[in-house]
């Protein structure tokens, strides 16, 4: 009984309180009358059960109130109840879980708050409609991240939605070489070594299915690094030093976009412009990334990059003369 006694109190004061919320060797006890299997203790009984509590490494701290009255709290060793709550709120707006999975999760984070606490993990950011992936995107990162560990090549089917607004698999073998998951723009990514070309290939692991181990491999591929600001998952073709005019209002972006990369430059001829300068991958996603900005934004150099992003506004403008 003793044993269950000690299991009682601690679990009391994992649940009912906090650094904010304490309660007394009374309420302790009067918690304890509730369970019929054990004869309810005095209080110097259950102070030397606390005693036993700090001593096994339980982080259980006292202070002491009116009239000398000692209140007691449980000090959590693992996160704080703003980390937690933070955490939870990444789950509940995650596109990539079931609801019955983010249910499953938000339980094993209340388990480390306080009643109190509980309350307060009511998830206040809502997630705006949008079709989810047919894919279990947990089970399908577990296994990547096994076959990365484990040194092997991976195989999967990879899927694309066709015209029926239907994901189809493609039934190919994949022997590539895993070297990493990347989290980008709210996806997950494999990037992969091409054992033959020894190119890089980029995967969204949601859309991969019947993912299987390869065989062992000895070689450790690195993946390039990279040169400057990659605007997306795709590795670019070179990069280049570019220099752009925005209006002012596209700085915050700017900021926002390339951080301590950007250098920027008042222009006394523009009063409304700013000119940003910027090593970036010039890739497609690229000349897209500057398109979506419009007039606000205008390429200065290089030349190169200037006329190539020309040609690709002419094929634009074509698609829409008479």
């Amino acid at each position: 009984m003793e044993h269950q006694r000690i299991i009682y109190i601690l679990d009391y004061l994992s649940s009912q309180t906090n650094e904010k919320k304490q309660v007394t060797l009374k309420e302790i006890q009067k918690h304890l009358e509730s369970y019929e299997e054990i004869r309810t203790p005095s209080i110097l009984t259950i102070r030397r059960d606390i005693e036993r509590l700090q001593t096994s490494g339980n982080d259980i701290r006292v202070t002491s109130g009116k009239h000398n009255t000692a209140y007691y709290y449980l000090v959590r060793k693992s996160f704080t109840f703003n980390e937690i709550r933070f955490i939870v709120d990444s789950v509940s707006i995650n596109q990539f879980l079931s609801d019955h999975q983010k249910q499953n999760l938000i339980k094993k984070f209340e388990g480390l708050c306080s009643v109190d606490e509980v309350r307060q993990l009511i998830s206040r950011i809502s997630l705006r409609n949008q079709l989810r992936p047919s894919m279990d995107l947990l089970e399908n990162l577990d296994l990547v991240h096994q076959i990365i560990s484990e040194n092997r090549k991976i195989n999967f089917e990879y899927g694309k939605y066709d015209t029926r607004k239907q994901i189809r698999y493609y039934d190919k073998s994949r022997e590539m070489i895993p070297c990493k998951v990347v989290y980008f723009n709210e996806r997950f990514y494999l990037k992969c070594i091409n054992e033959i070309t020894h190119e890089t290939r980029t995967y969204r692991i949601d859309r991969m299915k019947n993912i299987k181990k390869g065989e062992t491999t000895d070689l450790r591929p690195i993946l390039p690094e990279a040169e400057g600001v990659v605007l997306d998952m795709f590795e670019p073709e070179r990069y280049e030093h570019v220099r752009l005019r925005i209006k002012k209002f596209l700085l915050d972006d700017m900021m926002e976009q390339f951080r301590d990369s950007i250098s920027v430059q008042e222009e006394p001829a523009h009063p409304d412009c700013v000119i940003v300068r910027v090593k970036v991958g010039i890739s497609r996603g690229f000349y897209r990334w500057v398109m979506k900005y419009g007039a606000d934004m205008e390429i200065l150099f290089p030349e190169s990059i200037r006329e190539e992003f020309t040609q690709k506004l002419r094929e634009v403008t074509a698609l829409y003369q008479e």
